[in-house]
């Protein structure tokens, strides 16, 4: 099977009271899941902590004060991205003129998503509005400027185009941030999903959002436009936010957008990403995730912060598998409709659309 990612670079009480509304529906799916994979079978180094650290002598996690760089763990070494596959996906994406969030930001699952991996599943990102961003997060080694190159109107024609000629069910759009254009390029990122939608109406859409400096008319240009998914990062706790995101980032705005997203869309899907390694507490993680459910968030990914470049926020911890695994039990303890945790997850991450897929179309069928 062949898929591409087209893309960008409260209270007990409440959840308790939510939760218990859809628990039926929830656990229907959850019934329709379990006969598929797991979600460790899309996983490329599993959780098997005895054999993977029983040889390593290195620290995971920095003293206050340690500015040297940490030491690879073995279940971060991913494979070199080699192999036809591989190669007929750049070569495709090149042809196209269209830029990769996967080589702009580095991603570590380059060689098993555009090689396939063991079940066959091919994934590429691609940023819509160009691959330059008007925001410095000190995560992200996307390119940065003030006045990135015009948008080119033909992009959505073109990528829909593209997009029907490959066969999807289900693709993930996202962009850089615009924060030089007076709608954040919510205007021509809702024209490419109706585009997408036109051509096949069939095919699902997850779009990994910015968030327009909390413009919520924005977001319901976004959210109205056909789409499926609705995906905006938090990537880190409270706290650690003015220091890991762009100052035009907020950890408050952000939960309101998937908050008005969902308001304005009940029938959308909406999911976010936390990054950890960064000096996050236990407490904070937590927290975060009990934020981002009191707003009705479905999904959520986490994974291990990779300092991209020396000029990067360094590594402050590398978290276990077996810490992961905590983590994903918790958030489908707490009603997440989907928990994708492990070292080398990402946000867009081709066991994500598997099960995000059983979810709409479950939901399609009643």
């Amino acid at each position: 099977m062949f898929r591409y990612c087209i893309c960008r670079s409260g209270t007990n009480g409440l959840n308790y009271r939510y939760q218990h509304t859809r628990s039926k529906s929830l656990e229907d799916i959850r019934e329709r899941l379990s006969s598929g994979p797991s979600f460790q079978d899309f996983v490329q180094n599993p959780d098997k902590p005895s054999e993977e650290w029983k040889d390593y002598d290195g620290k995971l996690k920095r003293d206050k004060g340690e500015n040297e760089r940490l030491r690879l763990p073995p279940w971060l070494k991913t494979e070199i991205p080699i192999g036809q596959n591989f190669s007929k996906i750049k070569n495709q994406l090149r042809d196209l003129k269209l830029a990769t969030v996967c080589e702009e930001a580095r991603c570590p699952n380059i060689g098993e998503c555009w090689g396939g991996g063991e079940h066959g599943t091919q994934t590429a990102t691609i940023m819509l509005m160009g691959d330059t961003c008007t925001r410095g997060c000190r995560f992200c080694s996307v390119k940065t400027s003030r006045n990135p190159p015009p948008l080119d109107v033909s992009e959505p024609k073109n990528t829909a185009t593209a997009i029907a000629s490959w066969g999807l069910d289900y693709i993930v759009l996202t962009s850089v941030d615009r924060d030089d254009l007076s709608d954040g390029g919510s205007n021509h990122i809702a024209e490419c999903i109706r585009e997408i939608k036109l051509k096949n109406p069939k095919i699902f859409v997850e779009c990994l959002a910015p968030d327009f400096r909390g413009d919520i008319e924005c977001v319901k240009t976004i959210a109205t436009s056909g789409l499926d998914v609705y995906a905006h990062n938090i990537e880190t706790v409270e706290k650690l936010t003015p220091f890991v995101r762009d100052q035009r980032a907020n950890y408050r705005q952000t939960l309101q957008v998937l908050k008005e997203a969902k308001n304005i869309n009940p029938k959308l899907v909406t999911k976010s990403s936390i990054m950890l390694g960064l000096g996050e507490t236990d407490y904070e993680v937590e927290q975060t995730m009990e934020d981002l459910r009191s707003v009705g968030v479905d999904c959520l990914t986490l994974g291990q912060y990779m300092q991209p470049t020396k000029k990067h926020l360094k590594v402050i911890e590398y978290v276990t598998p077996t810490k992961f695994k905590h983590w994903e039990v918790r958030g489908r303890e707490m009603g997440f409709l989907y928990t994708a945790s492990g070292p080398l997850v990402r946000s867009s991450y081709k066991a994500g659309e598997f099960f995000i897929t059983s979810i709409l179309r479950s939901r399609n069928e009643r």
